[in-house]
């Protein structure tokens, strides 16, 4: 039905190849259907060595930009790291590091922003910071707010927009959180992620899950698709031990109630593609990480049978919410061909 809303799929390439060579996420996203994915991390040359896609050089970047063309895939968002280090130089027990915030702005958010440029990415994926652990992070949404708004105007000098991920542990670890930092921050280049996984691993059942997305909603840039199915046998304890979780799911069997938000996303759907397209942005995402085969702080993966599998998932949900998708086509193929 050509009536119906539509969103563009993407995933993180990295997930979906075993080897992290470019090539390798290249041809599994594109047999998938895939047009459009996020790097994180890759190995570019194909001699074994991955790193993040921030830390290349100028000329990986180029060497990856030709393959992602060779494969007719376009970027979505720089999967970046930023605003996972601490909000405040104090010892607080966690491993996670400081960095001064003016060399955080000449080093790491630079050469995030660098990287975009490179690979032709509108959006950049980030987080809030780490507050001191122990203590409750609502305290600290100012200093929060007036840490991340030099990063989003310097984003937006460039024309790209910051995607504020909802992150279990950081000062924005739900909905109502992420949305007080947009009011906050308020600036049009700075937009909100949602990520039902990211809820359900901290033990929200999928009615909390669905009151947090709609908190946030009004403030969403693009979706993160990734679910996870609560161990009843744990208890909440207010941190999650990223390292060890396990049961991440497809997004059509877990606990994050993804299929009430994708019903309630298609009446919003028109409002949030003309805020993103406005943007620069060719749409609204709907980005999978669906962490099939395992997750932590920094990452995860699922591998090619596992990219597949979360795939299809999201498919039969968008179909059952009445939710249009593009996948590659015969004509997509002849446009290839050039003939």
């Amino acid at each position: 039905m050509t009536d119906r809303p539509k969103v563009l799929i993407s995933a993180f390439g990295d997930e979906a190849a075993n080897t992290k060579t470019i090539i390798e996420q290249m041809a599994v996203l594109s047999s998938l259907g895939l047009k459009y994915y996020s790097p994180r991390f890759v190995d570019v040359a194909g001699t074994g060595e991955v790193k993040h896609v921030v830390d290349l050089s100028a000329k990986e970047w180029k060497q990856m930009k030709k393959v992602q063309d060779d494969y007719g895939m376009s970027v979505t968002s720089i999967g970046a790291r930023l605003g996972k280090v601490k909000l405040l130089d104090q010892e607080d027990g966690s491993h996670n590091k400081y960095v001064d915030p003016q060399k955080y702005l000449k080093g790491e958010v630079q050469n995030t922003i660098n990287a975009a440029k490179a690979l032709g990415a509108k959006l950049i994926r980030g987080f809030s910071f780490y507050h001191p652990q122990g203590e409750a992070p609502e305290g600290y949404i100012n200093q929060a707010a007036e840490r991340l708004g030099p990063i989003v105007e310097a984003c937006a000098k460039e024309g790209i927009v910051y995607g504020l991920e909802v992150e279990a542990n950081l000062i924005g670890q739900n909905g109502r959180m992420l949305a007080a930092l947009a009011k906050k921050v308020k600036h049009p280049n700075m937009v909100c992620i949602f990520d039902g996984g990211n809820l359900s691993t901290q033990n929200m059942t999928p009615v909390e899950c669905f009151k947090e997305y709609e908190a946030m909603r009004s403030d969403t840039g693009w979706i993160h698709v990734k679910d996870y199915r609560i161990d009843p046998s744990l208890v909440w304890t207010g941190v999650v031990d990223e390292d060890r979780l396990k049961n991440f799911v497809p997004a059509d069997i877990g606990d994050s109630g993804h299929e009430a938000i994708f019903r309630d996303l298609a009446r919003h759907l028109p409002k949030l593609t003309k805020k993103m397209t406005k943007l620069g942005a060719p749409g609204f995402f709907l980005e999978l990480e669906p962490h099939l085969k395992g997750g932590g702080q920094f990452g995860g993966f699922s591998g090619p049978d596992g990219m597949g599998v979360a795939v299809r998932a999201l498919c039969r949900l968008l179909d059952y919410a009445g939710i249009s998708y593009d996948l590659r086509t015969m004509d997509d193929i002849v446009e290839a061909r050039g003939f």
